[in-house]
């Protein structure tokens, strides 16, 4: 079993960065292919990235290509969300997870943090 730990959330201006962490304990880090989901207030909970085992391959939901960058340091059992040009629809609190594999599904994620408000003022 793997526990994780969202942080680096926060309030931020229209056009702002913020630099999502999440943290990893337990089972080895590397076993896992990790995802980052949100979930905005009376919106379905989507997915916004996700990363391979290695970090080899990440896939990016449209509304954040060319924003929005997914990697992970095996080494320091983390993953990490670099956020740039955020938007007020960007507004959610933010969920990593760790799953057996890829995925832009939340339900083939088997951990869940408890997650990190973002919130973005225009």
């Amino acid at each position: 079993q793997v526990q994780l730990v969202e942080s680096g959330g926060g309030l931020v201006q229209v056009g702002g960065s913020l630099r999502l962490s999440c943290a990893a304990s337990g089972r080895t880090f590397s076993r896992y292919a990790m995802g980052w989901f949100r979930q905005a207030p009376g919106k379905e909970r989507e997915f916004v990235a996700a990363i391979s085992r290695s970090g080899g391959f990440t896939s990016i939901t449209d509304s954040a290509k060319g924003r929005f960058t997914i990697s992970r340091d095996n080494a320091k059992n983390a993953m990490y969300l670099q956020m740039n040009s955020l938007k007020p629809e960007d507004t959610a609190v933010y969920y990593c997870a760790g799953g057996d594999y890829t995925s832009r599904v939340g339900s083939d994620y088997n951990y869940w943090g408890q997650g990190t408000q973002v919130t973005v003022s225009s």
